[in-house]
């Protein structure tokens, strides 16, 4: 396609962008140099160690998003053409500075990924809620190509019949299921996953609230999950209603789900405002009643010299529990929540694999370690055992 445009519209200028690019050889320009010869049009382009000079004056270039800031992406503005490889590792951040920034007449915006959560930015702005008016988007794997060739259809079946839980992402395009050392398992998941229809009574539900650290559009999300154990002793997950919105919004949206779904409690992380948080959510609704909790970073498994990782790591210390709690079969998603799926599935032993912060599933471990009370405390940095035949019965009370 980039070879093909530079053909037809002469003078045009194309800059090909990935999220972290540190050397040429992380880029497809070999890949265009490729095309260029295999159609026999290399006579009019020119190869330069940075740069292809295209017919009519054109260029193509080759850059990494981290490299530019608000000022220096300014440089791109006369471009026709920006092409995202990779787009699935492009940050929400580098994408509101690219978006404007291609502003030519006729000028567009290309992005290829190979899907691996529904909470990537790409996939949020092209396969969302909301797509851009004017976007083409294209679902394509192997199948759609006509010279798939011999030695790859030996690779595919090998990874269809030894390796099915990640064949569909790899092969067919489908979201990543899991990070490789997940402690979710979509396995587990869907074979626990119920209806709506025909649930046992709640003994107790509870709304858990995850804050982001700032409102502003495009910053991490404030998660809200509701949760709750039923009569049965099993943990269910009755809704996700996260948002990205100022506090005001995310304690509305808080305790209106606490009135719908008959909540006992609001569980609500304080890292970010301290008591500000209790105190937003009784601005909304006084007198309700409100658990507040506190994250905090354990260092016991987090190394000396690298101290930004110890929240990571303190995530996945706090959500082993619960994932013991899946492992088991002792909690149930009621109906589908793609996207906080995907964030419990890219959480591993090592901390948490994907973009930005997991404030769905921060909501849902806040949520499930207060139902399940004992069964999820730790004792001096270790997990207490969960028997399958233990039930937790909490006192029922309301605010």
């Amino acid at each position: 396609m980039v070879v093909e445009y530079c053909l037809i519209n002469h003078g045009a200028r194309v800059v090909c962008v990935r999220e972290v690019q540190r050397s040429l050889r992380e880029s497809v320009k070999l890949l265009i140099e490729d095309k260029i010869q295999s159609l026999g049009v290399g006579h009019l382009f020119t190869v330069l160690h940075d740069r292809i000079e295209t017919p009519g004056g054109g260029v193509i270039l080759f850059q990494g998003m981290q490299e530019h800031t608000k000022e220096s992406i300014k440089s791109l503005e006369a471009f026709n053409v920006a092409y995202v490889e990779e787009a699935q590792t492009m940050t929400a951040g580098s994408l509101e500075m690219l978006r404007p920034t291609i502003r030519e007449p006729g000028s567009e915006l290309w992005f290829s990924w190979n899907p691996r959560a529904a909470s990537d930015p790409v996939d949020m702005l092209l396969r969302g809620a909301v797509v851009p008016q004017d976007a083409a988007v294209v679902c394509s794997n192997y199948r759609n190509n006509p010279f798939f060739p011999e030695v790859l259809e030996d690779e595919r079946a090998y990874d269809e019949q030894n390796t099915p839980t990640r064949y569909a992402h790899i092969w067919l395009g489908e979201y990543e299921p899991m990070a490789i050392g997940a402690i979710f398992h979509m396995a587990n998941i869907n074979e626990q996953r119920r209806p709506k229809e025909n649930l046992p009574d709640m003994k107790r539900i509870v709304v858990a609230i995850d804050p982001a650290g700032s409102a502003e559009t495009g910053s991490n999300e404030t998660g809200i999950v509701v949760c709750g154990v039923g009569e049965d002793g099993r943990g269910y997950v009755l809704d996700d209603l996260t948002l990205i919105g100022t506090p005001r919004e995310w304690s509305e949206r808080a305790v209106a789900a606490y009135d719908l779904y008959e909540a006992d409690a609001i569980v609500a992380e304080v890292n970010y405002g301290g008591d500000m948080v209790a105190n937003t959510i009784r601005t909304t609704r006084p007198n309700l009643h409100v658990i507040q909790v506190r994250a905090v970073r354990s260092p016991q498994r987090a190394p000396k010299h690298a101290p930004g990782k110890q929240r990571g790591v303190a995530k996945a210390m706090r959500a082993e529990p619960i994932s013991a709690l899946y492992t088991l079969g002792k909690v149930s998603h009621v109906g589908a929540f793609p996207k906080l799926e995907a964030q419990l599935c890219l959480i591993t032993a090592a901390g948490w694999e994907g973009v930005g912060s997991p404030d769905r599933a921060d909501a849902l471990v806040w949520a499930f370690s207060e139902l399940f009370g004992k069964l999820t405390r730790r004792t001096s940095g270790k997990s207490t055992p969960v028997k399958a035949n233990n039930v937790y019965r909490p006192h029922r009370w309301r605010a």
